[in-house]
């Protein structure tokens, strides 16, 4: 359908008298910002790389996949957090488990770094507190391909941090994952 015509409002220029046009109010107004500025108290600025910056707890870095008690990665391949994912970052292969303790588990587990957007909502999805975001924000790499982080690399990434000191808490729950610490709390269903 176009656009009626009573529906268009034609808007006039406005006229630029030889004071605008001189460019003295811009130079002016520069000018007050620079003195206001360099006389300031002290900026803030981190001098990073030389000073690591102090992270909250609640920083969204590089992900991992945690392993269980017995070491084996945690992850049960639901597909929920590919799911969840806005960015569509994650891409999972199920396989049969040879461990009687569950059905499945992800024969390839890979997330692009580059492609994600640090939202947290894969942490959020997991029944299994299988994936979290750690404080690792130096992420590089020379390629795309390097930035493809495979089950192995997000494991040897949860090797690093688990001692660190600096372990995410967000899905610190029950050892089914926070489905189970709620329903623990409720009591059984009636």
């Amino acid at each position: 359908m176009p656009i009626q015509e009573h529906e268009i409002h034609w808007i006039e220029e406005p006229e630029i008298g030889f004071w605008e046009a001189s460019l003295l109010p811009g130079i002016a107004a520069g000018i007050r910002t620079t003195l206001r500025h360099m006389f300031r108290e002290p900026s803030v600025t981190q001098e990073y790389p030389e000073v690591k910056p102090d992270l909250p707890a609640n920083y969204r870095g590089v992900h991992r996949l945690n392993r269980d008690d017995q070491g084996r990665v945690k992850c049960v391949a639901c597909f929920l957090c590919a799911t969840a994912c806005p960015a569509n970052c994650i891409e999972i292969v199920a396989a049969e488990t040879p461990w009687p303790d569950r059905d499945k588990y992800p024969e390839t587990f890979v997330i692009d770094e580059l492609r994600c957007i640090y939202c947290g909502m894969c942490e959020e999805a997991c029944p299994v507190d299988a994936i979290e975001l750690t404080s690792i924000y130096d992420l590089t790499g020379k390629s795309r391909q390097e930035m493809l982080f495979d089950r192995e690399k997000l494991l040897s990434v949860y090797d690093e941090t688990v001692d660190s000191g600096k372990d995410p808490i967000r899905t610190r729950s029950g050892e089914l994952g926070p489905a189970s610490t709620l329903l623990e709390a409720k009591g059984p269903a009636t």
